[in-house]
């Protein structure tokens, strides 16, 4: 296999924890809409939380980009 092609089969592999975010941003805003429906009194607290869970999700995808720009551009 040449090297190249390892670089981009890498990459793609890195890029796979990037699934696991789009899902939990998923899960996360799903579970605060329902929240705020039944609840509405608490809609600030909930949205905080929600902002919250998304900002600590796409931290993860952007450290699979990351990783998967440093095998690409890096080795």
């Amino acid at each position: 296999m040449d090297a190249a092609a390892a670089k981009l089969i890498g990459a793609g592999l890195a890029m796979i924890g990037a699934i696991g975010a789009g899902a939990g941003i998923g899960i996360v805003t799903s579970g605060a809409v329902q929240a705020m429906s039944r609840n509405p009194d608490v809609t600030g607290t909930i949205q905080t939380n929600m902002i919250l869970g998304i900002a600590f999700a796409e931290a993860v995808a952007i450290y699979c980009l990351v990783v998967a720009l440093l095998i690409l551009f890096v080795f």
